[in-house]
C-alpha cells in the first residue's frame, strides 16, 4: 500500500530543511510531490531550488530517492525510503518555450500546471478574467503529454481547465483542489470541472488548506468530507489526497526577488488577507485519514484507492516512456 501526497511546499530556497519530508514519511507517506517554483518565482530562483533539493536528496540516499516511475516508488517503499519528485506551478518559468518542458522533466519535474491564480500567455488563472488555453498553451500541453508529465489544473481558471481537459491526450489531475459546492472559494473546483477530470481518467486530490476546507483548524474529518463528496459525485476512483502543506522555516528567506507583490497573487477580492494567513493540516493527519475515510462511509479498499492507488494508476499511465523516446526506440 502506497500513501501518495500529490503536493507539498518547502521554502523556495536551495537550503530548505527536509525535516518536514521526514515527518510526512514518519506519518506513513511513501511519496510526495515537492513544489519547486511557481509563476511568481523567476527562473534563477526555480533552478537554484531544483539544484538545492536535488543535492539534499542525493546527499542522503538512505532516506530519500528522486523518482520518475511508479516502480521507483514501490521500490523506495520496500527499502524504507521516501520517494520524491517535483512539481511546477505555472508556465512563466517555461519562458514561452515548449522545449523547456522536456528539460524540467529531466530535472525531476513529474507534474505541472500552467497558471498560478493569474492569467499568462499560456493559460488562465482562477483569480483573473476568464481566459482559455492559448495557442501557445496548446503547444505546451502537447509538450507535457509528450514528456510523460502529469497535467495538473490546480490554480487554473474554470474555462481554461475545461479546455485543457478536453484537449489532453492523457489523464488530467487536480493535485490540490476541493469541491466548490462545499466551500465557495475561487480556488475550489466546480462539479463540472470534477466531472471533466474524471472523464479524462484523472483524480481530484483534496487540499488540507483551511480556506478551501471551510475550517479554521482543519483535520482529517474535514479532508474526508471533501473526499467523500468527490467520490459520491464521480466515483471513488477519482479522489485522492494532496494536502498542500506549506512548511515555513524561520530565518530562511524565500521571498521571490524583483518587487514581489503578494496581493497580486492572492487578491483580497478573492478572500485572501495578508493579516490572516491560512492554516494547514499537519503531516500527522495522515495517521488519522484511514479512520476518517471509513467514518465517511468508505470501505477498506476504497480508502486505499483514495490514499494512493488512484494516483498510482494515473501516474502509471502517464509516466511511461516519453513519445520521443518511444519513437527513437
Amino acid at each position: 500500500m502506497i500513501h501518495w501526497d500529490a503536493h507539498a511546499c518547502l521554502p523556495q530556497h536551495p537550503l530548505a530543511d527536509f525535516t518536514p519530508v521526514r515527518r510526512l514519511h514518519a506519518a506513513g507517506v511513501n511519496y510526495v510531490s515537492l513544489n519547486v517554483g511557481a509563476d511568481m518565482n523567476p527562473l534563477t530562483q526555480v533552478m537554484s531550488v531544483i539544484a538545492g533539493y536535488r543535492a539534499t536528496i542525493a546527499a542522503d540516499p538512505e532516506r530519500y530517492v528522486l523518482v520518475s516511475s511508479v516502480d521507483d516508488i514501490i521500490q523506495a517503499a520496500a527499502d524504507g525510503r521516501m520517494a520524491i519528485s517535483f512539481d511546477l506551478e505555472g508556465a512563466l518559468p517555461l519562458l514561452e518555450q515548449p522545449e523547456m518542458v522536456e528539460l524540467y522533466a529531466q530535472l525531476g519535474v513529474r507534474q505541472m500546471h500552467f497558471a498560478y491564480n493569474r492569467n499568462n500567455s499560456v493559460a488562465g488563472g482562477c483569480h483573473d478574467t476568464p481566459q482559455g488555453l492559448t495557442p501557445l498553451g496548446h503547444r505546451m500541453l502537447q509538450a507535457v503529454n509528450d514528456n510523460s508529465i502529469l497535467m495538473d489544473c490546480s490554480h487554473t481558471g474554470q474555462l481554461c481547465s475545461l479546455e485543457i481537459m478536453e484537449a489532453s491526450t492523457q489523464p488530467v489531475i487536480f493535485s490540490h483542489a476541493n469541491p466548490y459546492t462545499l466551500v465557495q472559494h475561487g480556488r475550489n473546483v466546480t462539479d463540472e470541472q470534477i466531472r471533466a477530470c474524471a472523464a479524462t481518467g484523472g483524480v481530484v486530490c483534496v487540499s488540507g488548506l483551511s480556506f478551501f476546507l471551510g475550517s479554521e483548524q482543519p483535520d482529517a474529518h474535514d479532508v474526508a468530507r471533501h473526499v467523500a463528496y468527490i467520490a459520491d459525485l464521480v466515483g471513488v476512483r477519482h479522489a485522492g489526497i494532496g494536502l498542500d502543506i506549506c512548511f515555513q522555516q524561520p530565518g530562511l528567506d524565500d521571498t521571490p526577488p524583483g518587487g514581489f507583490d503578494p496581493v497580486h497573487w492572492w487578491p483580497a477580492s478573492a478572500g485572501y488577507s495578508m493579516d490572516r494567513p491560512p492554516s494547514f493540516t499537519q503531516p500527522e493527519v495522515w495517521r488519522a485519514l484511514p479512520a476518517a475515510l471509513r467514518r465517511a462511509g468508505m470501505s477498506e479498499m476504497e480508502t486505499e484507492l483514495v490514499l494512493g492507488r488512484n494516483m498510482m494508476r494515473v501516474a502509471q499511465q502517464v509516466w511511461g516512456a516519453p513519445a520521443k523516446l518511444a519513437q527513437a526506440a
